[in-house]
């Protein structure tokens, strides 16, 4: 394909993810009706658990590994003293949980005890053989073992919920998922097994510490508030909480195809201080992002109870609030997530710890207030709160180091197009009743097709951009669009 690898990359990464991103919505729909939210709040506590626990036997070595592998100076050397470092720790990590067992009351009578237990083992095979793929910058066989997992965790999981093992049967595919994972990897993973050096040890120490510490950081923005949702509420409201956390997650696609993409580019021309190539990067991503999380964000203000009703059922209805905030944390974790990236792969882990950590305290803080008084809503307020500190944190520190620039002339045109989507939305919805599934999903489909219309209506460049794009990839298009 004529188009470079940075598009290359992130338009396998954004099908990829669509796809799952598909499939995990209508598995959780079936998940809601034939389990109901109390075993999804299990199943989520056990990714929360697994969470923490695979961050200690990671210790922050497999993001310091990408970041060697990526700079190109002994990359099998580097790869060899991950491995090991990894065996090493998953037996920190196995003694934790041993340890932590009798405090982890609803992970032992909710039965995901011993998977936890087996997911931990089979993720050292599962993070070596991925972190293997992504230093070498081979982002697209990354994303594609990313879909498979995907798939195959899923269809086990269906299948097994169907065969009536509820929890189990969620958790088993987990695992299975992580195996297909790591074997389409390990198939395409060039680096070899080596003798390495003492120096290669402490590289990855002294630089795996502030990682460490920044995904700890990380960490507590992804389950603090399942974990403190579930100790001071009830397994039923982890449910409902994390189901109406992953709708929006639509709106964070591109985002995350940018941080995953973009991190060993911006690492080896950090490297090379090619600062121009990360500022006009930096700047693209920005917009592209935005590109979808704020229409997202807007339409889902205005069907958002709707979706949740007839998609979830009339239980999940209660996470209608903490669906607005969380709609909003999707569109600041753009800047978040791609401000957190370019920090440590520019070498500056350091500084996203700190800014991270900040944030991390503010949220705990306020999900101790806040989940008391007002629910799950409160967790989400939290949530939005520390992730608007940790992005304006991240952008402050990065802009000590680079010129950071944002595109507004096609900022302002997302905006448009999104407002009068929104206007779209409101009149509809005053007009006809949402009374069926097919009447709501039929007006996600008009809105969104009428603002990508406006929007490439309004931004000349972008459109060109989209259409050479698609051209390149043998896409036919039409001749308004060309």
């Amino acid at each position: 394909m004529n188009i470079s690898s940075i598009q290359r990359q992130s338009v396998i990464y954004v099908a990829s993810t669509i796809g799952l991103t598909v499939v995990g919505f209508v598995s959780t729909i079936y998940f809601a009706h034939t389990l109901g939210p109390a075993p999804l709040g299990a199943y989520f506590l056990f990714l929360a658990y697994f969470g923490i626990f695979y961050l200690i036997g990671d210790g922050g070595f497999g993001g310091a590994a990408v970041k060697r592998i990526s700079e190109g100076k002994e990359p099998d050397e580097y790869f060899s003293a991950f491995v090991f470092i990894r065996i090493v720790l998953l037996v920190v990590s196995v003694t934790a949980l041993l340890g932590a067992e009798s405090f982890l009351k609803e992970a032992t009578s909710s039965g995901i005890f011993f998977w936890l237990l087996l997911t931990l083992i089979v993720s050292v095979f599962s993070s070596c053989s991925n972190i293997g793929i992504y230093g070498s910058g081979k982002v697209g066989i990354q994303q594609v073992s990313t879909f498979l997992e995907g798939c195959l965790r899923t269809f086990f999981q269906i299948a097994a919920v169907f065969f009536g093992f509820g929890v189990s049967g969620l958790t088993g595919g987990f695992v299975i998922g992580l195996i297909a994972g790591g074997i389409v990897n390990f198939r395409s993973l060039d680096l070899k097994l080596v003798r390495f050096r003492l120096s290669h040890l402490k590289s990855l120490t002294n630089f795996s510490f502030w990682i460490f510490l920044s995904a700890s950081g990380s960490l507590v923005f992804c389950y603090a508030d399942t974990i403190l949702i579930g100790y001071f509420m009830s397994n039923a409201n982890v449910g409902i909480y994390r189901t109406t956390f992953q709708l929006t997650s639509v709106a964070a696609i591109t985002t995350l195809a940018f941080q995953t993409v973009l991190y060993p580019k911006i690492s080896n021309w950090g490297a090379q201080d090619q600062r121009t190539e990360i500022e006009n990067a930096l700047a693209r991503a920005f917009t592209y992002s935005l590109l979808l999380a704020i229409p997202a964000c807007v339409g889902g203000w205005i069907l958002g109870e709707r979706l949740l009703y007839h998609l979830y059922g009339a239980s999940f209805t209660t996470g209608t609030s903490a669906f607005f905030f969380l709609l909003l944390v999707q569109v600041v974790n753009v800047f978040m997530f791609l401000g957190i990236m370019s920090l440590n792969a520019l070498n500056r882990p350091k500084d996203a710890f700190w800014i991270t950590v900040t944030a991390a305290i503010a949220n705990i803080l306020l999900d101790i207030y806040l989940i008391p008084a007002i629910g799950i809503t409160g967790a989400a307020v939290a949530t939005l709160v520390a992730i608007t500190i940790n992005a304006v944190g991240a952008l402050i520190l990065l802009s000590r180091i680079i010129s950071l620039k944002f595109e507004y002339n096609q900022v302002k045109n997302i905006l448009y197009a999104s407002g009068l989507m929104g206007v779209f939305l409101l009149c509809i919805d005053f007009l006809i009743p949402f009374t069926h599934i097919i009447t709501v999903l039929l007006m996600v489909i008009t809105g969104a097709l009428m603002y990508i219309v406006v929007f490439l209506k309004l931004d000349q460049e972008i459109r060109i951009q989209i259409r050479d794009l698609f051209v390149n990839l043998g896409v036919p298009l039409s001749e308004w669009f060309k």
